[in-house]
């Protein structure tokens, strides 16, 4: 039995799903699907079809038959969910197995863009498929099977779902024979401190888990305070945020991190569907390689951004892709069949992915920076770019937080800068739009010793060697951005305990 055949599941099978979670090597777990995934997808909608109710309405209320959907073809042919017309227009015990509750043990809460919370229900077998993810990323990246491993869990704690998800995961790994301590300081630095001081000296590597620029906080604000983070060997997980690879390399030196493709790792996430994806050595070594190659990026990706890239498992979590935007199926307690998330974002087979590096003269992985040892797991991609609505338009060229984020993380600045910014546009007194960036300065730095003119030129050079569209729209007189420098914590652009914007229309 597989955590794919429960239902509101009984002790016994909960029992039986763990124990084969528990003694299942991650290889064989990996491999373990038998049927192909779009069998899979059939037969979970077949399922959906029958089994939860408020399925059963949204399709009867578009005209659907359950018993006309035979192959992937007509299921590719399916209605979408959304948020909107799905998620709010059922009853949340209607879009589960049964129409209850009663087979979820657990709750996550998802805020989204409009503030208004929504309800995850899921069970205790629900965590295992996003267990796999952290698996990976812990042996293959951290060899944490190996190495005894600290931790530390950075997201803020309580029902929303990175905290509780992630403690939970680990803990999952822990009891699987991984020698694994687990600590749950949430986003308090000081307790994270306490924490680091205490017990990661007694393990051989420690992992902080959490958003990344939370995790770059924890970072500078430690080494003030004298933690010596290269002592710990560190290790890094992020969710939630695109980042830049200049970013990954900033970080990792502060940390004293050397193998960049195996010291962090991010995961690709959401309240509704757990965990999609996760980074591997594989997908960082590609994803570096693209920060080199810009004019490859852009022909890969259609954008002068850098998406996340991540590889997934299509027995667990199915990707298709809709007008350059992500649909998502897979089980969970509020099942998902073609489940519009609205990253913007595509997929790339595994097969075609080498396709495209040997047409770039990239043969084999020790071409990528990696050892010729490693033995890259044959799974999907699937690429996500931040949500198209934290652009600002200038001059007709959309200007991304990404290519932003590039200029600031320059060598000769990261002594005075935290990474964070805020990007808008506005009219000056003479009725002109100006590209302005509010920057945060680091804890102990005075935003008046920092040279503003010097930031404002790194971001331009950034801005016109990403951005083609910066670099041909706008007037070479309007090209440089008004950037002003604010103190660590600024309560009007950078507040404390607040997920940060980095745009303002």
């Amino acid at each position: 039995m597989t955590t794919h055949e429960l239902s509101n599941p009984t002790m016994t099978d909960l029992n039986a799903v763990f124990q084969r979670f528990l003694t299942t090597p991650l290889d064989d777990l990996l491999g373990e699907q038998g049927l192909r995934p779009e069998e899979k997808l059939l037969a979970l909608f077949k399922r959906c079809a029958a089994e939860v109710p408020a399925y059963r309405q949204f399709l009867a209320e578009r005209g659907v038959s359950p018993e006309q959907v035979v192959d992937y073809a007509e299921f590719s042919r399916l209605p979408l969910m959304s948020k909107q017309d799905y998620m709010r227009a059922y009853p949340l015990a209607q879009r589960c197995f049964g129409g209850s509750l009663a087979g979820a043990d657990r709750v996550a809460v998802s805020s989204g863009s409009t503030g208004q919370p929504t309800f995850w229900p899921r069970s205790a077998a629900d965590e295992l498929d996003v267990a796999l993810r952290f698996e990976q990323v812990f042996k293959d990246s951290f060899a944490a099977d190996r190495r005894t491993t600290l931790a530390v869990v950075c997201f803020a704690l309580g029902n929303w779902v990175g905290g509780l998800f992630t403690t939970s995961c680990c803990w999952h790994l822990a009891r699987k024979g991984y020698p694994l301590m687990v600590a749950t300081p949430g986003n308090n630095k000081a307790e994270i401190f306490r924490v680091v001081r205490e017990l990661a000296p007694q393990f051989e590597q420690t992992v902080l888990l959490g958003y990344p620029p939370f995790i770059k906080d924890v970072i500078d604000a430690g080494s003030a305070e004298g933690i010596v983070w290269s002592d710990f060997n560190p290790k890094l997980v992020f969710a939630g945020e695109v980042f830049s690879e200049e970013w990954r390399a900033l970080v990792g030196e502060r940390i004293g991190a050397e193998r960049a493709a195996f010291d962090s790792a991010s995961l690709y996430g959401t309240a509704d569907g757990g965990v999609l994806g996760n980074e591997t050595p594989l997908s960082i070594a590609i994803r570096r390689w693209l920060a080199g190659h810009p004019d490859e990026a852009r022909a890969w990706f259609g954008e002068s951004r850098l998406p996340t890239l991540v590889q997934y498992d299509p027995a667990s979590r199915f990707f298709e892709v809709e007008a350059d935007t992500l649909v998502v199926s897979g089980e969970n307690s509020v099942p998902l069949v073609r489940y519009h998330i609205a990253d913007k974002g595509g997929v790339i087979p595994y097969r075609q992915i080498w396709e495209r590096l040997r047409t770039a003269g990239i043969e084999s992985v020790t071409d990528l920076g990696l050892p010729s040892d490693f033995k890259p797991r044959e799974l999907p991609f699937v690429f996500v770019f931040g949500r198209a609505d934290f652009t600002v338009s200038y001059y007709g060229a959309n200007i991304y937080p990404e290519n932003v984020t590039v200029g600031l993380e320059q060598p000769e600045l990261t002594g005075w800068l935290t990474g964070k910014f805020v990007l808008q546009v506005r009219e000056n007194v003479a009725g002109d739009s100006e590209l302005q960036v509010a920057v945060e300065v680091l804890p102990d730095v005075d935003p008046e010793h920092v040279d503003a003119g010097r930031v404002a030129e790194s971001i331009k050079v950034q801005l016109l060697r990403l951005n083609s569209e910066f670099a041909h729209y706008t007037p070479a007189e309007r090209q440089t951005p008004m950037v002003t420098l604010h103190r660590f914590a600024d309560p009007e652009y950078f507040p404390a305990g607040v997920k940060h914007r980095y745009t303002r229309k």
